[in-house]
């Protein structure tokens, strides 16, 4: 099933099922879905899908981690060794946005690069959850565009201010439910701007799979409904590249990931 959030003009966004070209409207929010870890029963009648406006599937995460480096190819464009443990951080959740929607270039950076990812939604929360049973706790997967500021990532230790500018959480345009992708690790992903495609892997070069990215967040910090985490990105990206490729106001990122879809946001500048 394709999970959606939507919004008619006037109306509170809410959850949806997409089948084709409509969308369902579920008469709930994406969280109390996740916690139900079910679909509820369609509380209207199906709309054209382009006749509503497709939100980020969790607008707004209790949490949003994301893990680094966790890429082989990606480790090794960046000159850096592969990880023995997972390297996590955060964006904040008010930075997320939804497909279509502009990312907006800061003043303050001059090196906005672009990552595409797999993620997946947590569907019934918990802690110290083993790998054996994590997917227990995944409702689905959806993609991410990770867009980092390098000059601000790079200024110091701690990577959260470059990655959290405003707008900086692109993803969508839905959660594909466990049942439809068997195997997250066997996804071709890749990133297209201008015609280009700049990045181009598959999940099965993560260091670390999602069983064990979930025993090792739950291990530290409770995991809740809605919580989205995002598992890296390949190689490819803009600040690794020769000569360097940073976005540009005008363009617009395409992320596709195999069973999911694609991911489109057109890039502009601050004012």
């Amino acid at each position: 099933m394709r999970l959606v959030t939507f919004q008619r003009a006037g109306d509170a966004p809410q959850a949806g099922l997409v089948s084709g070209n409509q969308v369902t409207p579920l008469g709930t929010d994406m969280i109390s879905i996740c916690a139900a870890m079910k679909v509820p029963e369609p509380t209207g009648s199906p709309l054209a899908l382009d006749s509503v406006t497709l939100l980020a599937p969790v607008p707004r995460p209790p949490k949003f981690i994301c893990v680094g480096l966790n890429y082989r190819d990606h480790a090794a464009e960046a000159r850096l060794e592969i990880p023995t443990v997972p390297t996590i951080f955060s964006k904040f959740s008010n930075v997320v946005i939804g497909p279509g929607a502009a990312v907006i270039l800061p003043k303050a950076s001059a090196k906005p690069d672009y990552e595409a990812e797999l993620a997946f939604v947590i569907g019934r929360g918990g802690r110290h959850i083993p790998a054996a049973r994590a997917y227990e706790h995944v409702l689905g997967y959806t993609i991410v565009n990770d867009i980092s500021a390098r000059d601000f990532q790079a200024a110091t230790s701690q990577w959260l201010m470059g990655k959290t500018f405003d707008t900086f959480g692109p993803m969508g345009p839905w959660i594909v439910t466990k049942d439809e992708i068997p195997d997250p690790h066997a996804l071709d992903i890749s990133t297209e701007i201008g015609g280009e495609i700049l990045q181009h892997s598959n999940t099965r070069e993560m260091v670390f799979h999602i069983p064990a990215l979930i025993e090792f967040i739950s291990t530290v910090v409770t995991l809740e409904p809605g919580d989205v985490v995002a598992t890296g990105t390949p190689a490819g990206v803009g600040f690794a590249r020769r000569p360097r490729r940073w976005l540009q106001p005008g363009e617009e990122t395409i992320v596709r990931i195999q069973g999911i879809g694609e991911l489109r946001n057109p890039i502009v500048a601050e004012p």
